[in-house]
């Protein structure tokens, strides 16, 4: 019983540092749904190859954001889902709302602002290069610097984080081309900011094909 009390308040005690934290990390997700996302991948492997590899990222995804010392909100793209792999208790659930991805992203940082949250960082969620301590090392960067930029191997960026929000990133950009992190940079010229590793995100068949992870899933393609 003992042990239980003590677990049980540990967790209280989580949960009241987390309320209290200024962190804030924002998940962008797609809803998993056969047919229906990674299309440049599925053009190659298949849909339902690339819908268990989506799973699979976002099962990675939880992993390794649900013990980071942040707030977490998930942020769906069609319709919240409340019974999911991401727990209730501990990420909050949203919808993004915009036009493009852009405006979605703007939405997501300006309503966390509003918020008073101090240090906001976004990620997708098909990232498996990604760890926790690479989201501790982003939100350790802002302590020096008022941005934070994940550049990706094709032109984009895996991760944005921020202490002030700056509209200017979220518009005329050529979103999912190799000119965003470019055109990104180029607003930011005059602003703190970190660079972290350039990382691999999984668009195309050519990125996982070499990767152990991914074998499993991609048997038929050997056949």
């Amino acid at each position: 019983m003992l042990l239980n009390n003590k677990a049980e308040r540990d967790e209280k005690i989580i949960d009241f540092t987390l309320a209290n934290s200024k962190n804030l990390l924002l998940i962008f997700t797609r809803n998993p749904e056969l047919g229906k996302g990674k299309r440049r991948l599925a053009a190659t492997i298949g849909d339902q190859a690339a819908f268990n590899i989506y799973k699979f990222l976002l099962d990675h995804t939880v992993t390794i954001t649900k013990n980071l010392y942040a707030e977490k909100q998930v942020y769906y793209s069609e319709e919240i889902w409340e019974d999911d792999i991401w727990d209730n208790k501990k990420f909050a659930k949203k919808l993004q709302t915009g036009d493009d991805l852009g405006e979605r992203m703007a939405n997501a940082f300006q309503e966390g602002f509003q918020k008073e949250y101090q240090k906001i960082i976004i990620i997708g969620s098909d990232m498996l290069d990604l760890s926790q301590e690479d989201l501790e090392a982003a939100f350790k960067a802002l302590e020096k610097n008022d941005f934070v930029i994940g550049p990706a191997e094709d032109g984009g960026y895996y991760l944005l984080g921020m202490k002030k929000f700056m509209p200017e990133l979220f518009k005329n950009k050529s979103w999912g081309t190799e000119t965003v992190l470019k055109d990104t940079l180029a607003d930011l010229e005059n602003e703190t900011t970190a660079l972290l590793e350039t990382k691999n995100d999984v668009d195309y068949y050519e990125d996982i094909k070499d990767i152990d992870a991914f074998a499993p899933f991609l048997k038929h393609m050997t056949l």
